[in-house]
């Protein structure tokens, strides 16, 4: 004979057994908090957060001091930035913990799928759009090299979570790519003897390939960044003799950003189910530079730390030295933005105007 009373304590029991239980063993469980199931980061040094502490060839490395000043560790993490990054206050927005980068989880031998499913960063410090990496001598990972990395990530998920589950969880992440400066500067570099039309077409073309892998490979939401000022960088100005913008980078920047705009355009209306949010980060940046104290800004064109003219004339090192009040700067290093520039455009990204992210922005797209 069972006493009555213990049923309630029973079934009280068993329910918060399981609720536990649930809680605990599904990693991927989305929270109150959380808005995405995961995010996929593609990109550059703008969102790197460590992976090119794991190529022994890169000279794009910021694992050393003064670099990570103002991160919750104090110490450098591989972020070329005192503080954190797009891509870490990106994945705040969305209730996601940090996004880990991918070959700190690949180096692992004891792999599970658990580890991706808040999702992972492919981004890669002076990484290109266009693969003309030595595979030999890796010193960057460009943008087919992370999509080939995220399709091994998604062979996992399918395996783990069955081809349905997969799906739903991919389709439901957001997916940000930030990459095509180092493209910019590689125009002048390598003295292409394309006109700039050609280049960015070809860098537009590129681009869109990729896209396409990502989508046959579940990806539904996209958040694009586009290029910024990089011709009013402190190394930038730096190489001209009046200390103003490289126009010419500048240009190309523009005309490679309209590239993309169309592109994106134009695939949306061929792929099923595809939603993305452009950001027009040019045109920030450049309210940035032209109304600086707007922004919080009282320095946007030398950089926080380094050397000499404006800055400039060396990368942040540990034997350089740094300003004091990294908030009112706009640049951290000879190319990089502070932690305060950072949130400023995830700010835009999420919640910004047409005028700035269009057909929507990234509160909207997630919202579909």
């Amino acid at each position: 004979m069972v006493c009555n009373s213990f049923l309630p304590s029973f079934f009280f029991f068993f329910f918060f057994f399981f609720f536990f239980f649930f809680l605990f063993s599904v990693p991927y469980a989305v929270t109150a908090a959380r808005v995405v199931p995961a995010m996929y980061l593609f990109g550059d040094s703008l969102v790197d957060v460590g992976n090119n502490n794991y190529l022994k060839y890169s000279f794009a490395k910021a694992n050393f001091p003064h670099n990570g000043i103002d991160f919750p560790t104090k110490k450098p993490t591989g972020r070329f930035c005192n503080g954190k990054n797009a891509a870490d206050l990106l994945a705040e927005k969305m209730g996601l913990p940090t996004i880990p980068p991918y070959l700190s989880m690949s180096s692992k031998s004891n792999k599970s799928i658990t580890q991706f499913l808040n999702g992972v960063n492919f981004a890669s410090g002076a990484a290109k759009i266009i693969n003309d990496i030595d595979p030999q001598y890796p010193f960057s990972i460009p943008l087919e090299k992370q999509v080939d990395y995220y399709l091994a990530v998604h062979k996992d998920l399918v395996q783990g979570l069955g081809a349905s589950k997969a799906q739903t969880h991919l389709s439901k992440s957001l997916f940000t790519i930030v990459m095509g400066s180092n493209d910019m500067y590689n125009y002048f570099d390598s003295l292409s003897k394309s006109t700039p039309q050609q280049y960015v077409n070809l860098i537009a073309l590129t681009f869109k390939e990729q896209v396409k892998r990502l989508y046959d490979y579940g990806a539904r939401k996209f958040s694009i960044v586009g290029v910024g000022v990089i011709g009013c960088t402190p190394s930038e100005r730096n190489e001209q003799t009046d200390r103003k913008c490289n126009e010419d980078v500048n240009r190309l920047s523009v005309k490679y950003n309209q590239a993309l705009v169309s592109m994106l355009k134009s695939l949306a209306s061929k792929l099923r189910g595809i939603h993305y949010s452009y950001f027009d980060g040019y045109s920030v940046m450049q309210n940035f530079i032209q109304k600086p104290t707007a922004y919080g800004f009282s320095e946007v064109k030398a950089a926080c730390c380094g050397l000499g003219k404006l800055n400039a004339d060396a990368p942040c090192l540990p034997f350089t030295t740094y300003c004091t009040n990294r908030s009112n700067h706009l640049f951290w290093d000879r190319t990089h933005p502070t932690e305060a520039a950072h949130r400023i455009l995830v700010d835009y990204i999420l919640y910004g105007p047409l005028q700035y992210t269009f057909p929507l922005n990234v509160k909207k797209l997630v919202a579909i």
